[in-house]
């Protein structure tokens, strides 16, 4: 089918960025936390999560893998589009993109956000970013559409699907249960969004083709990880480490963790849960694994070009095919002007310190 007419002539992938080698690890902290006054003591500290990874974070691997993936995605059904990548804190970031757009011809663009969520530093943030970065560029700067989040988006939930029952399968414990997880955020940024309304939807949407295609029930929470924030800010709890030991003083027969908060191996999940609750478990004597991210799964990719499709609908004046699956239905193409408002933070490390 021959795409309708429409304005675009780019799409551009835009996330958080992370170090590529151990000299990148401190310049990209400062980026991070630019503005917010972090000690270099503090730096140093959070350094050494990827100090064990030889200060590489898995992130910009694999957004390559997914552009890679989704270029020909849209090759195969006939979307003429090229892909761009652009992120916050690491390179290739943002503005030096926008600019090379810009050198290139393109007028308009169609930005996936890599974050399924609404929330002040997963959607608002971005749309910030953007917006800083064309008009960095000049007044001839393309203009750039953010997509849609996506966290009830069948592309998203059936792959995360499959990878519990698989995880489950691993396990092989009478009585597993489910605990998702997701970033945590300052309790003053959840109740500025509907984060946690979508979080929960999108574990109730797992949990139960989960539970429908192994024949029973399964007990499911939902916990948070990856705390960066001054002690005495609340942030959402419970803790992933702390639910573990809370599960295994219950009598816990073992624990499937389902990362729903991501979309990818990042340093949040390859440090956060493969190194950090993993060694929790392992102290505890709890039996404990991991499911998959989406990563760059068929459908997960399809899902994308789907979003890209919605818009192009919608920008040639057709009626676009909108998916989503459970209760809230499809989130909005074009965020209100006081979406997701940026409340304001006392010092310490901002939400997402490390990728």
């Amino acid at each position: 089918m021959t795409p309708p007419e429409h304005p675009y002539d780019a799409i551009i992938l835009v996330s958080f960025g992370g170090p590529e080698g151990p000299a990148d690890v401190i310049p990209f902290m400062e980026n991070v936390t630019r503005g917010r006054g972090i000690p270099r003591e503090r730096l140093e500290v959070v350094s050494g999560h990827y100090r064990l990874f030889n200060g590489i974070s898995p992130i910009n691997g694999q957004n390559r893998l997914l552009i890679a993936a989704l270029e020909q995605e849209l090759k195969a059904h006939g979307i003429d589009l090229p892909v761009y990548w652009g992120n916050r804190n690491w390179d290739p970031l943002l503005p030096d993109t926008v600019e090379r757009m810009r050198a290139d011809g393109i007028t308009r663009a169609l930005a996936f956000v890599t974050s399924a969520y609404s929330s002040a530093s997963g959607c608002r943030q971005y749309r910030e970013d953007i917006v800083r970065a064309c008009q960095q560029v000049g007044d001839d700067a393309p203009r750039v559409d953010k997509i849609r989040v996506f966290f009830n988006h069948p592309g998203f939930i059936e792959p995360m699907v499959d990878n519990v029952v698989a995880a489950l399968d691993a396990l092989a414990v009478d009585d597993p249960e489910l605990v998702f997880t997701a970033h945590s955020i300052p309790l003053s940024m959840a109740s500025t969004s509907r984060y946690v309304e979508q979080l929960t939807d999108t574990m109730h949407l797992v949990h139960e083709a989960v539970c429908a295609r192994i024949g029973r029930g399964l007990p499911a929470q939902l916990v948070y990880q990856s705390r960066s924030g001054a002690p005495g800010q609340p942030w959402l709890e419970p803790d992933i480490c702390d639910h573990l030991t809370e599960r295994h003083a219950d009598g816990s027969h073992g624990i499937v963790m389902v990362p729903i908060g991501f979309i990818s191996d990042h340093m949040e999940v390859v440090y956060d849960l493969d190194t950090q609750a993993r060694e929790r478990a392992t102290e505890l004597g709890l039996p404990l694994v991991r499911a998959a991210t989406v990563g760059t799964d068929p459908r997960f990719v399809t899902m994308i070009r789907q979003l890209i499709e919605e818009r192009i609908a919608v920008a040639a004046g057709t009626d676009p095919i909108r998916l989503a699956l459970g209760s809230l239905g499809p989130s909005h193409d074009v965020c209100p002007l006081d979406c997701c408002p940026m409340p304001q933070r006392p010092a310490g490390p901002p939400p997402g310190v490390s990728r």
